[in-house]
């Protein structure tokens, strides 16, 4: 009996620490930048990361708001050769390996719009993932603990992803909303005026089909 008791804490011991490998590691992760900016009107943001040869990397955007959610993206490698182009795109990714060990640079641009501000959101991820912690020697096949641990990981991974989008759609869906309730709101305030005035002349008018006229103004004065 209290060996049966023994294994299960130790399994419950080895659930614990699986998971809280998982939770450490989202302090790590890959290289490169996740982050959501301003691109002001009339202007260009650059992004600059330097990668080895044969790395591979990725670079995800989308315009959360602003105009009509679309932007200028350029991507060039050490040699300034251009590796991706897009012209006013809202959202997009693209996935490439590099051939030479240099600074490769990501520029988005809102040049195009004159008063529309944007908010981008950009994830640039620069190599793969470094292994769970206790796992970097780890061969094949893996325990049953080992296992399970990179299985929460990778499930993590993918809940903090499907967070990631699911905030940027509610943030554009959230401002789509506000802009229309503003136009709804305009349009009702042009809608009401309009009928007050209609209703006004529509007033004058009756009014002066039941108004008592003088014979002098009926014929005017002879």
């Amino acid at each position: 009996m209290n060996d049966l008791v023994a294994r299960r804490v130790v399994g419950v011991i080895g659930w614990l620490l699986a998971i809280t490998w998982a939770l450490v590691l989202q302090c790590g992760g890959v290289g490169g930048v996740e982050l959501t900016f301003e691109l002001p009107d009339n202007a260009k943001e650059c992004f600059h990361e330097i990668i080895e040869k044969d790395t591979e990397s990725t670079l995800e955007f989308q315009v959360v708001t602003g105009g009509h959610y679309d932007v200028d993206v350029i991507l060039t490698d050490p040699t300034r050769n251009v590796l991706y182009k897009q012209i006013k795109k809202q959202y997009d990714s693209f996935q490439w390996k590099a051939e030479k060990t240099g600074e490769y640079i990501a520029c988005f641009s809102n040049e195009f719009s004159t008063f529309s501000h944007k908010l981008v959101y950009i994830d640039f991820q620069v190599g793969d993932e470094d292994p769970l912690p206790g796992l970097e020697a780890a061969q094949e096949p893996l325990t049953q603990m080992e296992s399970s641990a990179r299985e929460i990981h990778e499930n993590l991974n993918a809940v903090i992803d499907y967070q990631t989008h699911h905030r940027l759609r509610e943030t554009q869906s959230r401002h789509r909303a506000e802009d229309l309730n503003e136009r709804i709101m305009i349009w009702s305030i042009f809608v009401t005026v309009a009928i007050f005035m209609v209703g006004l002349g529509q007033v004058f008018v009756l009014k002066s089909f039941f108004s008592e006229k003088r014979p002098s103004q009926m014929y005017g004065a002879h």
